[in-house]
């Protein structure tokens, strides 16, 4: 990997299996930029323990997302894959940032907002409150130049940017300030029956979400029955969200601009729309499924992967912590 190329880090959380929110707005459009930009794609377990997991869960949900990267064609050796907790640079660095990201800034995150009312405030860790700090330092040790970020992620990266510009106004320049890398058509895929919320798989509604572990039966039921609208006629509008949202996921997979999906579309019902958009997601999804089935049979090959992830990315995060201990005036072990 060329070291003039740009530098792009995103992660994933092992917390059960994986959306196709997770597959269109993230991982799909990751492996369209290999080639372009020096990538780092993380499977950040340690964010994942901020929520209490089943020890098993965590360990199988980790492999399941490492051959879920690769099925959907990252290829490790064009990319740095690797898992979290194996660079322990993260860390490390987290609790530096800690100690230069006010609380104030924590407590105004969106998402720790709503996580908390859904635990209802009680048995809150520290670990969920400062994640964003830690998410912070899995970004600027890679001195990462572009992040790929839904909107529901930007918050926190201003907050990964201003603590970057803070430890660089402080310390002199010792981080690249990253930017917002977010693609423009379906990075937002929305609840199949509630489509005025982001797609996940923490709904309590199993119909409410396409899994990529869900067979060719399951993902037409689920899109047979998802919400639309009275109107019936296929168009892009915010008034019938629903729509709007089959018409990202069908323009996402295959390319076709939404206009020429609803000039082809005009005059025909919802119904056969949302039976070709599953035609759409079902040939999409099927060959990630069985390559995913297969990789996961070879844990050798998994773990030749992310122990070779783990070293690359191990060689670039220790340049960038140890000018971080100098800086902050640690003194050196050697």
């Amino acid at each position: 990997m060329g070291n003039d190329k740009k530098v792009i880090f995103s992660g994933i959380q092992p917390s059960g299996s994986l959306t196709l929110g997770n597959y269109l707005g993230a991982i799909k459009n990751w492996t369209t930029l290999a080639d372009e930009y020096n990538c780092y794609f993380c499977i950040v377990d340690m964010h994942a323990i901020t929520v209490s997991k089943e020890p098993k869960d965590l360990r199988k949900n980790t492999l399941e997302v490492l051959a879920n990267y690769i099925a959907a064609g990252l290829n490790p050796d064009k990319v740095t894959l690797f898992i979290q907790s194996h660079v322990s640079a993260h860390a490390e660095l987290g609790w530096v940032l800690n100690c230069l990201t006010y609380y104030g800034e924590l407590g105004r995150m969106t998402q720790f907002k709503d996580k908390s009312k859904k635990q209802q405030n009680s048995n809150i860790t520290a670990g969920l409150f400062t994640y964003p700090s830690l998410m912070a330092a899995d970004i600027l040790l890679y001195q990462t130049d572009l992040v790929p970020v839904g909107e529901d992620q930007r918050q926190h990266l201003e907050l990964a940017r201003d603590i970057a510009i803070r430890f660089n106004n402080k310390y002199s320049k010792t981080f690249v300030v990253p930017e917002p890398y977010i693609a423009k058509i379906g990075a937002k895929i929305m609840n199949l029956q509630d489509p005025t919320i982001k797609m996940s798989k923490s709904d309590t509604n199993d119909k409410s979400y396409i899994l990529l572990t869900d067979d060719d039966d399951e993902i037409r039921r689920k899109f047979k029955r998802s919400v639309t609208d009275s109107l019936g006629i296929v168009k892009l509008s915010n008034d019938q969200p629903g729509i709007k949202n089959l018409l990202g996921i069908y323009s996402k997979i295959t390319g076709e601009t939404i206009e020429s999906i609803v000039e082809r579309y005009e005059g025909k019902g919802y119904s056969i729309f949302k039976d070709d958009v599953a035609e759409v997601v079902v040939n999409e999804l099927r060959p990630l499924r069985l390559k995913r089935e297969e990789l996961l049979k070879n844990k050798d090959y998994l773990q030749e992967v992310f122990q070779k992830g783990a070293e690359k990315a191990e060689n670039t995060a220790r340049k960038t912590l140890r000018k971080v201990y100098k800086k902050v005036g640690f003194i050196p072990r050697y």
